[in-house]
Order: structure tokens, then C-alpha cells, then sequence
């Protein structure tokens, strides 16, 4: 009884100390949209880029368009992938949504006079912010969710997805100013942002090939399966010092999805053997197509 009394704080303590951090990620990635890329009227990409793009355009306050947007999107995604879709990613949403609110309007000039640091700060700040959400198994939905969706009627990798709408968005963003430098600007922190999270979450090998023994192994397959939507392979194995006969979990997923994974597998089995190795190239299913 005291045992599971104990395990039961420890699970809340850490799912305590997981919000923390995601609400702190949260802060970073809204500190770079408020102090730096909004007062220089740089659009970067996501949904944030599109309120961004609506703000210049009518002054419709960034929160308002962010939080819109992402309720549709979020109620689709319940219907198509299932009721038992990401509470983190609700949560981020709506903390993601208090901040733009809060700090929008703190700044009317740009922190700093150079554009290209603006571009540059601005998108260092989004992308350890996103990394420090993802790293906790957190998510600021928009594009990620629409990428999802796509991804499970089509096969076509959610990066590209991504990659795709961000393009669309920041080249949207010339409608309104008609400046190409604007644009360049935009691009230049889409690519800091993109560098910025591969740094954080251990470099530009993104996908983890994960290899996983236990005894509950149906509980994990299903949990990698349903929930952090990814294909496992279930294979026969033999433990050559206890002859006895045993079932491996094989899955590639994105390093970004290695956390959340991890921390599942423990709550289920704390003696899990698990042998996680990074991938230079992964083709197929949910990433990238054959190009060969």
C-alpha cells in the first residue's frame, strides 16, 4: 500500500515538473515572437505566423487568431485521431495563448535596431522553446496537428507537411508588406528556429530507432501504436542466458517523441531493457519517401 502510494506521488511529481518545464519552453518560444519578431514585423512559420500575418494586416490581436485557429484545428484532430488526443498539447495551446495575450503589446518598437538579429534572436528563442516543449512530450499544435492529419489519410512525412506550411505562410506575409526583404527576413528565422530545435533535441539525426524488451510488451506496443502514433514491430527473440523465449518491440520514431516514450515505459514496466540508437535516414510510412 505504501509502495503505491509512493509511486502514485512520484508519477504526479513528475507529471508536475513536466508542465513546469513545457510552460517554461512556452515562455522562450512566446518571448520570441513578442520581444523580437512581431515589433520587427518578421513572419515566421506555424500558426503563430499566420496570427502574425493577420496582426499586420488588421491588427487583430495575435492571441485571439493563435487561439481560433487552433480550436478548429484541435476539434478535428479529436474527431480523426481519436478523444484521447495530447491534453499537453491542449495545455501549451491555451499557456501559449495567456502569454501572447500578456506580453503582446508590452513592445511597440523592436528590441534591437537590426532586422537580421531580430530574425536570428527571435528565432533562437522559438526554437530552444520548442525543443524544451517537445523534449517533455508537449506540443504547440498547428501545423503538427494539420501534418498529422494529412499523414493519416496520405503518406507523406510530417515534416514535409510542416516544412510545406511554413513556406506558404511566411511567403503570405508579402501581401501584406510587398517586401522581399520582409520575406527573406521570414525565412532566415525559420531556418534558425529549425537549427535551433535539432540542436537541442541532440542534433540533425532526428528519427531514433528504439529496440525494447519487456514483459509488457502488449501494454507498450499499444501505447507507441495509439498514442505517440507509431508503427511497431513485434519480434520473436530467445535470451540466450535464461533460454527462455521473448517477444522485442521494434519502432522508429522521432527523437522529439523519445521522452514521452520513455517515461510511458517506465510508469508500465520500470525493467524494461531498451536500446535506443539514432538514425541517419528512415523511408516509409510517416517519413521520408524514397527518392532513389
Amino acid at each position: 500500500m505504501v509502495k503505491e502510494i509512493l509511486s502514485e506521488n512520484t508519477r504526479i511529481g513528475r507529471l508536475v515538473q513536466d508542465y513546469a518545464i513545457i510552460t517554461f519552453g512556452l515562455l522562450l518560444f512566446a518571448a520570441g515572437w513578442v520581444l523580437f519578431l512581431i515589433p520587427a514585423e518578421i513572419t515566421g512559420g506555424g500558426i503563430s505566423g499566420v496570427a502574425a500575418v493577420i496582426y499586420f494586416a488588421t491588427k487583430i490581436p495575435v492571441s485571439i487568431t493563435y487561439l481560433a485557429i487552433n480550436a478548429v484545428l484541435v476539434l478535428i484532430a479529436i474527431k480523426i485521431l481519436g478523444a484521447n488526443y495530447g491534453v499537453k498539447t491542449i495545455y501549451s495551446i491555451l499557456v501559449l495563448t495567456g502569454f501572447f495575450a500578456l506580453f503582446e503589446n508590452v513592445l511597440s518598437e523592436p528590441i534591437v535596431d537590426d532586422t537580421f538579429l531580430s530574425a536570428v534572436l527571435g528565432g533562437m528563442f522559438g526554437g530552444i522553446g520548442l525543443g524544451v516543449v517537445f523534449s517533455r512530450g508537449g506540443s504547440t499544435g498547428g501545423t503538427d496537428i494539420f501534418a498529422m492529419i494529412i499523414n493519416k489519410y496520405r503518406n507523406i512525412s510530417p515534416g514535409r507537411i510542416i516544412m510545406l506550411c511554413d513556406v506558404i505562410i511566411i511567403a503570405s506575409s508579402y501581401v501584406v508588406f510587398r517586401s522581399p526583404e520582409k520575406l527573406v527576413y521570414g525565412y532566415v528565422s525559420m531556418w534558425v528556429v529549425s537549427y535551433s530545435l535539432d540542436s537541442f533535441l541532440s542534433g540533425a539525426n532526428r528519427s531514433a530507432q528504439m529496440f525494447i524488451i519487456s514483459k509488457e510488451y502488449k501494454e507498450i506496443a499499444e501505447y507507441i501504436n495509439n498514442e505517440a502514433i507509431r508503427g511497431v514491430t513485434l519480434l520473436d527473440g530467445s535470451g540466450w542466458y535464461t533460454k527462455k523465449e521473448t517477444k522485442v518491440i521494434m519502432s522508429v520514431v522521432r527523437k522529439k517523441e523519445t521522452g514521452a516514450i520513455f517515461r510511458k515505459i517506465k510508469q508500465i514496466d520500470p525493467d524494461a531493457f531498451i536500446s535506443m540508437g539514432s538514425v541517419m535516414g528512415v523511408y516509409g510510412q510517416g517519413f521520408d519517401k524514397l527518392k532513389w
